[in-house]
């Protein structure tokens, strides 16, 4: 799906009033970016949102803002380290499943922290490079891992990987870098096959029934198919969340010229601001239209804390709880049919 300009100018109108409000007051408090004699900090906002949410060129932001190109790229930069700074406070810290909840998609995965994938974001890089950044369908692409919670909020985003890069060695380096994916025990999330199915990851069946277009028609014949259905539909909240951060930020959509380092700062930024706007706003505005953007652009499928994960090592005791949990939510399915 394509948003109209209107709507983007709209969106972007949006952004900019939520998103300044934060970034001058803690850029002010904090020495992080500050008004020259010629710019004020709104102006260079607004600019640095119109290249994110547009992917527009610097000699068409120029011409918009009756800017040189210098200082164009120079505030850009400048707002990004900014925006950077704000991780702490934007990225969002899970709550597991209740015992008691009742939730229709959530309430069976007592314990469970939200879901995690990765995605693919185009880039360019010297020809030299190009074979490692190559993902198996022959993009030169960055591979992203992310973590979301139930509400499409991001917990956690690794941007340093090439396309290349399988997704259980991007886990891999997740749980075991500096600063790393945290998962006490006794909490997990959701994720597919990419993944092994091992104690803080759950994964689906293999060889099983599992995509949401494949139960249209049937009903779940046994335990595994029906954890099967209800794993899709709430992992597919990874899949929503990818796709939102895409339809919001067009420099996501197409590859852009800027050095690779500065392309995973960009990545980074858009999901800082995408936390931002779903903690801001009370209903989304581009919600409506995610269904047909998905349709149109399918998503690939503290040191001293309690007992913290940091290994993928499948066992038999995850395996078989898999398997209670499976008949269970199969038996009270039964119970209500």
């Amino acid at each position: 799906m394509r948003l109209g300009r209107r709507k983007n100018a709209q969106l972007l109108l949006l952004l900019k009033a939520l998103l300044e409000r934060t970034i001058v007051i803690v850029s002010f408090e904090c020495g992080w970016t500050k008004p020259s004699k010629y710019i004020n900090m709104y102006e260079k906002v607004v600019m640095f949102l119109s290249i994110l949410a547009h992917h527009s060129k610097n000699r068409c932001v120029k011409f918009q803002f009756k800017r040189s190109g210098q200082t164009i790229s120079k505030e850009f930069h400048s707002v990004l380290r900014s925006v950077l700074k704000l991780h702490n406070l934007l990225l969002v810290k899970p709550h597991p499943v209740p015992n008691d909840s009742n939730d229709t998609r959530w309430g069976q995965f007592k314990g469970c922290l939200g879901a995690l994938d990765g995605t693919h974001i185009d880039v360019h890089v010297p020809s030299l490079d190009k074979g490692h950044y190559r993902n198996r369908k022959g993009q030169v692409s960055v591979n992203v891992m992310a973590v979301c919670d139930m509400n499409m909020s991001f917990v956690y985003v690794l941007t340093g990987w090439e396309g290349s890069a399988a997704d259980s060695g991007v886990l891999r380096d997740a749980l075991n870098r500096e600063h790393r994916l945290r998962i006490q025990r006794g909490t997990y999330y959701l994720c597919d096959n990419g993944y092994p199915n091992c104690e803080g990851f759950l994964t689906p069946y293999k060889g099983v029934r599992y995509h949401l277009s494949e139960w249209s028609h049937r009903r779940p014949q046994n335990a595994h198919e029906y954890y099967n259905m209800k794993h899709t539909r709430a992992r597919n909240v990874i899949e929503h969340t990818f796709g939102l951060l895409k339809m919001r930020w067009g420099i996501l959509r197409s590859p852009s010229w800027y050095p690779i380092k500065t392309c995973y700062q960009i990545i980074m930024a858009c999901c800082i601001i995408h936390n931002f706007l779903r903690k801001e706003l009370d209903v989304d505005p581009l919600e409506g239209g995610l269904d047909e953007f998905l349709s149109e652009h399918p998503v690939e499928d503290q040191d001293d804390a309690p007992d913290l994960i940091e290994s993928l090592e499948s066992t038999t005791k995850w395996a078989q709880w898999r398997d209670i949990l499976a008949q269970s939510m199969f038996n009270d399915w039964n119970a209500c049919t």
